[in-house]
């Protein structure tokens, strides 16, 4: 009888419940990554949210924190080498990383931190930070809001961060790279309280001299990242300090006036001075929160601070003959960033009539106040050479200075609002899809002397900034896409005088200049291989003075382009990441400023059956030429880089594993200049990086 009741009780079998952490809060979390691990499925389209590639109407790439363990990248720079419409560039007079995407940059200190402008660290980051380093394509004042540094308008970068995932991470790696640079870090998470909380810490050291002789660099970096979920309230909350110091780094270089440009020098031998420095502190927090009110509706909010300091000294050379005969000054300066930035926003998800509706609304602030000073050496210059780079006495830097270095007083002041209304329009079971939306942006900002602090100038603006995109799912695995969407970014004021001539409107303060950008393309999703191709066509204003004296926006940059991306792993154990760009800008009847015509990117991993755990990497990536000054006279030479790369996993019976990684960057050996610019109208030159080896080791236990 006991056994027959026994038959007779039902079973239920209940779902299994997968606990996945969110980076960004989110119920759904990160997107899943897609075949071969190097990209994912999607990423976070701004307010949107995040979107799968195929839903999304704009052209997005989300490199994965495995893609970046493989190839061993020190910094998101490295990452972006990546992407076919990227160019790691550099600021203005300094070694800030700058990205050029569609041939307009994109500043490093105006990069996202899970969708938060600001939080990084100003000039450089270290990858080991990162989950995912998101590229979106194009213009996005509407998606993210204008970006407070005045760029972005090509495109928009932003980093995810990691958390603890369902599994414990212990891991422990050890590298060096050529020059004797040793290299060290730890990445620990657990997941506690039945699931529910968890902590991930990363900690980070670099010390030694690099690939390039004389210049060597410092970093050390600490980041924990923690989550707490229940049934209806999601949290997570990072806390990161970076400190990067730089001694005798490769310095940008100018080519002087009616100079054509010279080969580069040789990239294995720095041509900075042994008493150039640059010192950068960084630390940021954040927290980003989101409630389920109803089903349906859900509220979140965001918030961040970042304190940075900066300490440097730079002498940047200006090549003054055909020789490589050179002229070079000093210039020190110190930089106090004061950062606090948030956003707060409702998502509604429902159903009228059988078209469906996923309607957004937020509100986001951003301030930074900024301190600085600097010193010049007299402009007169010392004398050197490119080729043959030698060290002179530090020149004092008290010919022209402003402010204290040891006290600097504050000199900027950053202010930035807007409020959004998005609408996803879905029809016929999601296969259409329109996305309508408007931002009202305000952009304040102030600028102070740098000796007594009195108000230089002001500027408050407001505009108007819609977007307009729609989806077409052809197949299940097939669509096409189309936007208009704006960039926006300050405005200038009119100057006194142009060419010795009084300005009629002297002092005028120009509205917002809004970049226009229109895009069509397709995607494809093969199940093991994904695809996009777009064109597009964006204007960007150009102000100057007129022949009545008026100062106005004249004219518009104008870039025209096809991109075609690939990834995937479409046969068992080859896996691909790459793509095309091809870029046509017209300013005056001129190409810009550091905008290759063609780039190319080929990246190929095999991982041979016969061999377990082994796998050998190649990338090959090409840059067109492009010019270095608005005439078009100066052309730097196009340029080819390959990277070789091998690594290999062992698994042990006890659970522990050793990944031992190998790569070769420039494995040619070339030298090159790789970047011309970056900072609008100016044509400094970078030189590329020589061969270099990183090998390194990870022990998961």
């Amino acid at each position: 009888m006991r056994a027959a009741s026994a038959a007779a009780e039902p079973v239920v079998e209940l779902d299994e419940m997968l606990v996945t952490a969110s980076a960004d809060a989110s119920a759904e979390g990160l997107r899943p990554v897609y075949a071969g691990g190097q990209v994912a499925t999607g990423g976070r389209v701004g307010l949107l949210g995040s979107m799968d590639f195929l839903s999304t109407p704009f052209s997005l790439t989300s490199y994965t924190q495995e893609l970046i363990e493989n190839q061993q990248s020190a910094s998101v720079g490295e990452v972006l080498l990546n992407d076919p419409a990227v160019r790691v560039a550099r600021g203005f007079g300094n070694f800030q990383q700058l990205y050029m995407v569609r041939g307009l940059p994109v500043y490093s200190d105006d990069m996202a931190y899970n969708g938060l402008y600001g939080l990084l660290p100003r000039q450089y980051l270290a990858a080991e930070l990162v989950e995912r380093v998101e590229v979106l394509r194009g213009a996005n004042a509407f998606l993210n809001g204008a970006a407070p540094g005045g760029s972005g308008l090509g495109g928009a970068v932003n980093v995810m961060p990691k958390r603890a995932p369902n599994g414990a991470v212990s891991e422990v790696t050890a590298g060096v790279q050529s020059g004797g640079q040793i290299y060290g870090a730890v990445d620990l998470a657990r997941r506690l309280a039945g699931e529910r909380f968890g902590v991930r810490f990363n900690g980070v050291r670099r010390d030694g001299d690099t690939a390039v002789d004389g210049e060597s660099s410092e970093l050390a970096l600490a980041s924990v990242g923690l989550d707490w979920w229940s049934d209806v309230v999601r949290v997570s909350a990072d806390l990161g300090w970076q400190d990067f110091d730089r001694e005798a780094s490769q310095p940008s270089i100018t080519i002087g006036g009616g100079i054509q440009v010279p080969d580069a020098p040789r990239a294995s031998r720095s041509v900075a001075q042994p008493w150039t420095y640059s010192d950068e502190r960084d630390l940021f927090a954040t927290i980003r929160t989101e409630v389920d009110l109803t089903e349906g509706l859900v509220l979140w909010a965001a918030a961040g601070v970042r304190e940075g300091e900066e300490e440097n000294s730079f002498a940047n050379p200006t090549v003054v003959a055909a020789d490589g005969t050179s002229s070079s000054y000093r210039f020190d300066n110190v930089r106090e960033d004061h950062v606090a930035t948030g956003e707060v926003g409702l998502r509604a998800s429902f159903a009228t009539a059988g078209v469906g509706h996923r309607v957004v609304a937020s509100a986001a602030a951003y301030a930074l106040d900024s301190d600085n000073a600097y010193a010049f050496s007299s402009f007169a210059g010392f004398a050197g050479d490119i080729y043959a780079p030698f060290a002179v006495v530090a020149p004092a830097a008290d010919f022209f200075v402003g402010g204290s270095l040891a006290a600097p007083l504050r000199t900027e002041r950053v202010r930035t609002s807007s409020v959004a209304l998005a609408d996803v329009i879905s029809f016929a079971d999601d296969r259409l899809m329109l996305t309508l939306g408007v931002r009202r942006q305000k952009i304040e900002s102030d600028s102070y002397d740098y000796d007594s602090g009195a108000r230089l100038s002001s500027y408050s603006e407001s505009r108007t900034t819609p977007v307009a995109g729609v989806v077409y799912r052809f197949a299940s695995r097939v669509s096409g896409y189309a936007n208009y969407i704006e960039g926006l970014s300050k405005g200038d004021t009119a100057p006194a005088t142009s060419g010795g001539t009084a300005v009629v409107n002297a002092g005028d303060v120009l509205r917002p200049y809004v970049t226009e950008q229109i895009e069509v393309g397709a995607k494809f999703d093969f199940g093991r291989l994904g695809t996009t191709v777009g064109v597009f066509q964006s204007e960007k204003p150009i102000a100057g003075v007129g022949s009545d004296g008026v100062f106005r926006v004249l004219d518009h940059q104008r870039n025209r382009g096809v991109e075609f991306t690939a990834f995937g792993e479409p046969v068992s154990g080859v896996r691909l990441l790459g793509g095309a760009s091809f870029l046509d800008t017209d300013v005056a009847g001129n190409d810009s400023i550091g905008a290759p015509t063609w780039q190319v990117n080929t990246g190929v991993e095999w991982a041979p059956v016969f061999l377990p755990g082994f796998v050998l990497d190649g990338r090959m990536i090409h840059t067109d030429e492009q010019f270095a000054n608005a005439a078009n006279t100066q052309r730097v030479p196009s340029w080819t880089r390959f990277d070789f790369g091998a690594r290999w996993r062992l698994d042990f019976d006890d659970g522990r594993a050793l990944t031992v990684r190998a790569r070769v960057e420039n494995l040619l050996d070339r030298d090159y200049w790789a970047s011309a610019g970056g900072y609008p109208g100016a044509g400094y030159l970078t030189v590329g990086g020589p061969r270099t080896l990183v090998v390194s080791g990870t022990l998961s236990f």
